[in-house]
């Protein structure tokens, strides 16, 4: 009953200022938190506010328009996260950010440390968890169904289906295929026909 509530009285307003959040309508993040922590800092107090998903107000996304991303997947939505996007980055869908999980799409320039050097776009793909404290560098690209253990910094390319850990970042170990049926979820709003092959493909 509460979770119905929830959604009549904090819900509508959600998926009304946040276009591209596409979670589970019920069970995932209570929309009064989403309502108070991350719409009210972003749209009443300007923090982040041209993110088109929720964005914790200790975290910091840094041009959005340069972003894409899927379904399940909200940059910065985890405590202090930092997303650069200035050289853009692909997300997939189905992407968790631990805590303190920074993505870095431009470095700067060596001789002007105003300048920001161009850099082909960071990417990343479909079922991928990134652990707390990790660090993703410019033109990464990490493949599908990857786990980022805690405290890495992928400074190179990973492959789909692997665990990989460390400074620098290196596969340790493959990983089974990724099981869940995400068919069986019911989205808070009705999803684009572009995402309902994925959700049918993993099922």
């Amino acid at each position: 009953m509460f979770k119905k509530l929830d959604f009549f009285l904090f819900g509508w307003i959600i998926n009304l200022y946040y276009p591209e959040y596409y979670r589970p309508k019920y069970g995932y993040q209570r929309y009064y938190i989403l309502f108070f922590h991350y719409l009210i800092p972003q749209k009443l107090f300007r923090l982040n506010p041209k993110a088109k998903w929720p964005v914790h107000f200790t975290s910091k996304v840094i041009a959005p328009e340069n972003i894409t991303k899927g379904i399940l997947c909200d940059p910065g939505d985890n405590l202090n996260n930092y997303i650069q996007a200035n050289n853009g980055i692909h997300f997939g869908s189905n992407i968790e950010l631990g805590p303190s999980v920074s993505i870095i799409s431009s470095n700067h320039d060596l001789n002007n440390l105003r300048k920001h050097k161009k850099a082909k776009p960071i990417t990343i793909g479909n079922h991928v968890w990134v652990g707390a404290n990790s660090t993703i560098l410019p033109e990464v690209t990490i493949g599908d169904n990857v786990i980022i253990g805690a405290n890495s910094l992928v400074n190179k390319n990973i492959p789909d289906n692997c665990i990989a850990v460390g400074n620098p970042c290196k596969v340790i170990k493959q990983k089974e295929d990724y099981s869940e049926n995400l068919s069986k979820i019911k989205f808070n709003r009705k999803l684009p026909e572009k995402y309902l092959s994925f959700t049918q493909i993993t099922s």
